[in-house]
């Protein structure tokens, strides 16, 4: 009898969303088949499926033992989030715990003629199915120094052949969700600097900057207030960027890359010279959400609002962010978007949260005629897109939250911006 040969042998999953990628959190079922296609027949003795999962770090450093001496110092660490194994063929298939949990004991006596299974010529497929873990899981991630990864392996044994294998990755994702009074609250600093060259002492910089919460998802865009006054006697430029800090540890060590990841630049500033910024937009591009669970790879977000100037240190704040990956709810945050908004379009400057009433202001109290007009006017921007722009329609018909960010006394900030110089005061 000629055998016939295997055409090809794939691992395929079943997806659970629309885009047809596999995604999975902690706790989900991940079910699959594995597809072998054989023209002619073919004896089998088993197929069997490996499904791992785990966090791996490694990097070396130089080390120097001598005056002559030199050497390499590994860092590596793992941590492991699956590990499940199964047969889908094979007289072994009623072992899969012992498979599992003690794979030594079970014969890969791949020779035996013993227990084969024949497959027909044609397209066969073998489903299987795992559950993940119910802990946390790491999001997957392949940064510079470590990875996360999520595979599912099927390996195809025939008497008197090498073992044939075939590897699929999947996508597992620990969900954050930014709809929390931690990631909803705003972000904001203020600095100031002044330059000095020998005997001579410039005018101050001075740099403030506020954005309306911590935490976002990939695609939207951060509204970035700021005001920058240069009275020193150098040009110098405000720009913002958002930056990912990528920390691996292993073996009591730690190693850390910083990337750029989005960054905007304003208008260059002469001697004596302000630029604010109104809600500046920076868009996320698609990136890998925070890691903060992961014992040994942390993946973290900030923004960095700075002004650049020439032959001196960079005035900087930086902002924390946290990237997630459950978006902003349409009624979640009315205080933390709309209302926040407003407040930081008429009394940013101060930098300071205002306090909340005791009681629920009435809508009149808070809302005035300029403001609802001004809110008509911002939703209609172009930078708004997605979930943020339906949430400003649906509040402009809403009643007032218990709660407002908006500063009860607008007047006073009206009139603290009247008093405000065009100019740099003399310092």
């Amino acid at each position: 009898m000629v055998l016939g040969k295997v055409k090809s042998f794939t691992v395929s999953y079943d997806c659970l969303n629309d885009s047809n990628v596999p995604v999975f959190a902690s706790g989900d079922s991940v079910s699959g088949r594995v597809i072998i296609e054989v023209t002619g027949e073919i004896r089998v003795k088993s197929l069997k499926i490996h499904a791992k999962g785990f966090a791996k770090v490694r990097w070396t450093e130089s080390r120097n033992a001598g005056s002559n001496t030199a050497y390499t110092q590994n860092y590596t660490e793992e941590v492991e989030y699956l590990n499940h194994r199964d047969i889908l063929i094979g007289h072994e298939r009623g072992l899969a715990y012992v498979l599992e949990y003690c794979p030594s004991l079970v014969s890969d006596d791949d020779n035996s003629e013993e227990g084969l299974t024949t497959i027909h010529s044609g397209r066969h497929e073998y489903a299987f199915s795992l559950e993940l873990p119910q802990i946390p899981l790491a999001t997957s991630f392949e940064g510079k120094h470590g990875s996360v990864r999520y595979w599912v392996k099927a390996e195809l044994h025939r008497p008197w052949l090498l073992p044939m294998k075939t590897k699929k990755e999947f996508t597992v994702f620990e969900h954050i969700d930014i709809n929390t009074p931690l990631l909803l609250s705003p972000q904001a600093g203020t600095k100031d600097k002044t330059l000095c060259c020998w005997f001579c002492t410039s005018g101050p910089i001075s740099l403030s900057a506020k954005i309306e919460r911590k935490g976002y998802t990939p695609g939207e865009s951060i509204q970035i207030f700021a005001e920058i006054e240069n009275c020193s006697s150098r040009m110098v430029v405000p720009k913002a960027a958002i930056y990912q800090t990528q920390t691996f540890y292993a073996k009591g060590k730690m190693k850390e890359v910083k990337q750029l990841v989005a960054n905007l630049r304003g208008e260059s500033l002469s001697s004596g010279k302000t630029e604010t910024w109104n809600g500046k937009m920076l868009k996320i591009p698609p990136i890998s959400p925070s890691i903060l669970d992961c014992s040994i790879i942390r993946v973290e977000y900030s923004l960095m609002v700075y002004v650049d100037i020439p032959g001196a240190m960079n005035l900087s704040l930086n902002l924390p962010l946290v990237i997630g990956t459950i978006p902003l709810h349409p009624f979640g945050s009315r205080t933390s978007s709309v209302s926040s908004q407003c407040s930081m379009t008429m009394s940013w400057l101060g930098m300071a949260l205002p306090e909340r009433p005791e009681a629920p202001p009435s809508y009149s109290e808070i809302v005035t005629e300029e403001q609802r007009r001004s809110l008509e006017v911002t939703s209609a921007r172009d930078e708004f897109e997605g979930p943020l722009f339906a949430y400003i329609q649906e509040f402009r018909f809403q009643p007032p939250p218990l709660y407002s960010e908006i500063d009860p006394n607008p007047d006073q900030a009206s009139r603290t911006e009247e008093r405000r110089p065009d100019t740099c005061p003399s310092r």
